[in-house]
């Protein structure tokens, strides 16, 4: 099963939680037992899981990205977002969670994100299921 997932961002950087709305394609499936991928097809945006109890954690990290590769340091890309590849890079563009008894496998303090990095556009999440 293939889905998309609509994420509509609003500034240049932007961590949107999407758990739920991935648990929502999930109870939708009917899976039980399975693997959920998740694929950004983006070059300028990434998916990531983290902390999602405390929203200071999505400033420290998004804090910490402008810190390692701030907007403007002399790159060579001419289209003037070079830093928004970068950080992509750093974060990844897809990953894969266990699916169990028809819910995410997920830590307790864990949460999927979709992360923005050359906002504001209106992206395309891709959420594979894998029965068995």
């Amino acid at each position: 099963m293939l889905k998309y997932l609509e994420v509509v961002t609003q500034k240049r950087t932007h961590f949107e939680e999407i758990t739920d709305a991935v648990q929502e394609i999930i109870d939708e499936s009917g899976i039980k037992e399975g693997i959920c991928y998740i694929y950004v097809p983006h070059t300028t945006a990434g998916v990531f899981i983290n902390e999602n109890a405390d929203p200071d954690v999505k400033w420290d990290i998004e804090n910490a990205l402008d810190k390692l590769i701030p907007w403007e340091d002399g790159y060579k890309h001419i289209e003037g977002n070079a830093a928004a590849h970068i950080k992509s890079v750093l974060t990844g563009n897809s990953l894969f969670v266990p699916i169990k008894d028809g819910k995410l496998l997920l830590g307790i303090w864990q949460g999927i994100f979709f992360a923005e990095f050359d906002g504001p556009r209106d992206r395309k999440v891709i959420i594979k299921l894998m029965e068995g």
